[in-house]
Order: structure tokens, then C-alpha cells, then sequence
């Protein structure tokens, strides 16, 4: 292993993971908005909505990330729709995320005891407050681990931005590795700038999940 070649990659490695970090993060952002809507429309039943996130959670679930930015970044412009890379990568990730996510939601909601809300209720709650200020911050808890495991899973699905040009982790390792041959220099890098990128993820989800458990349960 050339350390010298280590050195010289390091801050076209930099630059990658930045690109990296901030596609994933947005499409997280995306992912969880999606899944906190979602699951609303599951949990309450909503009429007509709920059939159609059905659908969208069967459809996004059971097909590959890969198969999905295809469809967006080169089938989308013979519609007329056209998408920068970015943003394909953000939709992508948020996309296929918000699926995994609604179903985390969903059965974090649905974990929480209905005594609860008709205890509130019978409190003076209202429907709005019992949901917002009992039932979410609840589920919510329940559902951390959960929640860490799909961010990690979306980090890593990142990978396949390098499919549609977009200069991230994977795209610039097989970039270097074509050009100059340095197999073993820049897969080493690669796996490093993975963890550097999802170890924190996985340590503060842990201590996170740590909290919530002794929060609901006091010990």
C-alpha cells in the first residue's frame, strides 16, 4: 500500500464524502417526511389515501434504489420531466426512504396502548392534542431503532449515485482505480470514508435509543 498515493487522494475523498453527507441528508429529510405522512394516513385509515400509500410503500419497498434513479434521472426526460443528478438523488433516496420509514412510523403508532388516547380524551383533550402531545412523542420512541437502522440503510444506499454521474464516495473510487490502477489505495479509502460517514450515526442512535428505553420505562 502507497501512502503517498493515500495522501494524494485524500482530498478528492474529501470532496466526495461532503457531496456524499449532503445528498444523503437531504434525501433523509425527504425519507422522513414522507414516513411521518405516511403513517399518519395509516394510522387514522384515511379514506382513498391510504389505499394509495399501500401502493406506494409496496411499490418503493420492493424494488431497487438503482432501478428507481434509472427511471427518474433517464426515463422522466422522454416526458419531458427533467432532473439534475442532485436532485434525482435526493428524490431517489427520499422516495424508496419514505417507505421504509412509513412502516417504522406506522408500527411505532400502532404499538402505543389505545387506553391512552381514550384516557385523554376523557381528560378534555382534544383529538389533535391527544395525537400531537400522547401518541407521536410515544411512538416516536419506540420506533428509534428502527429509524437508525433506515438511516443507515439510505447512507449506504448513496453508493449507487455514482450510477447517474454523481461525483460521490463510489464514483470517485472507481474513477481513481480506472485512471491509475490503485486498487488496494482507494478501496481502502473508500471503506474508511464509509465509516467515517456512518460509525457516528450508529453510535449516537445507540445512545439515543439508550435514553428514550430509560425515559418510557424509568430505570
Amino acid at each position: 500500500m502507497d501512502v503517498e498515493v493515500i495522501k494524494t487522494y485524500l482530498p478528492l475523498y474529501n470532496e466526495a464524502i461532503l457531496l456524499t453527507v449532503r445528498l444523503g441528508w437531504f434525501g433523509i429529510l425527504a425519507a422522513f417526511g414522507i414516513g411521518l405522512l405516511g403513517s399518519v394516513i395509516q394510522y387514522f385509515r384515511i379514506p382513498v389515501l391510504r389505499k394509495i400509500a399501500a401502493v406506494y410503500i409496496e411499490v418503493f419497498r420492493n424494488t431497487p434504489l438503482l432501478v428507481q434513479l434509472f427511471f427518474i434521472y433517464f426515463a422522466l426526460p422522454k416526458i419531458g420531466i427533467k432532473i439534475s443528478a442532485e436532485s434525482c438523488g435526493i428524490l431517489g433516496l427520499g422516495l424508496i426512504g419514505g417507505a421504509y420509514m412509513t412502516e417504522t412510523l406506522r408500527s411505532g403508532l400502532e404499538s402505543i396502548d389505545k387506553i391512552q388516547h381514550e384516557s385523554a380524551l376523557s381528560l378534555g383533550m382534544t383529538k389533535r392534542q391527544v395525537f400531537f402531545y400522547i401518541i407521536l412523542p410515544q411512538a416516536f420512541s419506540v420506533s428509534i431503532p428502527g429509524i437508525v437502522a433506515n438511516l443507515i440503510f439510505l447512507l449506504k444506499e448513496t453508493s449507487v449515485f455514482s450510477t447517474i454521474s454523481l461525483m460521490d464516495l463510489m464514483f470517485t473510487s472507481k474513477d481513481l482505480i480506472g485512471m491509475y490502477a490503485k486498487t488496494i489505495e482507494c478501496l481502502f479509502l473508500l471503506v474508511i470514508y464509509y465509516l467515517i460517514m456512518l460509525l457516528p450515526v450508529s453510535v449516537l442512535g445507540t445512545i439515543i435509543e439508550r435514553r428514550a428505553r430509560y425515559a418510557q420505562f424509568g430505570d
